[in-house]
């Protein structure tokens, strides 16, 4: 939808930029997971965001979130299709590109970062997309994460503690090891998610957000909320 006919990602830009944050604005698409069944949409999107705050240095666009289902060359020809509208209006913004299945660089459907780094999209300033569920994604998903860092610039623009749907048990010591790895491979993170679902992934106890808060010190936060606090409270050394 156009941001003309839904103001909500100017406001939420508008007060994370005056915070002085950086602003993932993310084409959140999911089901279904050709990011082609929507590109018209996508472009007149992409168009009014950049032509409105190309001119922050803090905003990134996010074209794809989890495409699944389709090839990298169909992923990599939908990146092609929609870089060029946001270079219209802004020529340097960092664009992110989603990977293939579930943005796994391809693991999660039996490929690996082989066929991205071999096959690059033709644009500049541009990151590839990882997201992991650290109870469910394993040693081969840490992999190949790592290998593909060495060859290609990586954000991981989605993670969990749990499992791939966000809820169940926490699995910190292999959350840890990814943090570890992105810290030493100099990755920026984004944790899912922010909010008081009933999910063991959402950070805030259910009804903190009805309540108006507190939104400050633990009291409010799951077991994931206080664990991703203690680590975004460390600036990363990069």
């Amino acid at each position: 939808m156009a941001e003309a006919r839904c103001p909500r990602p100017a406001f939420s830009i508008e007060k994370a930029t005056a915070r002085g944050m950086y602003v993932i604005v993310d084409w959140h698409m999911l089901d279904p997971g050709d990011p082609t069944y929507n590109t018209s949409r996508a472009k007149t999107f992409f168009t009014e965001i950049a032509q409105r705050h190309g001119n922050k240095p803090n905003i990134i666009y996010e074209i794809a979130n989890e495409p699944s289902g389709v090839s990298w060359s169909t992923i990599r020809g939908y990146a092609h299709q929609i870089i060029p509208v946001i270079r219209a209006q802004d020529p340097d913004g960092i664009v992110l590109v989603g990977t293939r299945a579930w943005s796994s660089l391809g693991v999660s459907e039996g490929s690996g970062e082989s066929e991205v780094v071999d096959n690059q999209v033709n644009a500049s300033n541009i990151m590839y997309t990882f997201h992991f569920y650290a109870a469910s994604h394993g040693g081969d998903y840490l992999d190949t994460l790592s290998r593909a860092a060495d060859r290609i610039p990586m954000f991981v623009t989605e993670f969990g503690t749990q499992n791939s749907a966000g809820e169940g048990a926490n699995d910190f010591a292999m959350s840890q090891q990814y943090l570890n790895l992105m810290a030493q491979k100099k990755i920026s993170w984004v944790n899912w998610n922010f909010s008081d679902d009933n999910r063991s992934g959402a950070v805030f106890k259910p009804g903190t957000c009805n309540a108006g808060g507190p939104w400050t010190g633990t009291g409010p936060l799951k077991e994931a909320g206080i664990w991703i606090r203690d680590r975004v409270r460390t600036a990363d050394d990069f």
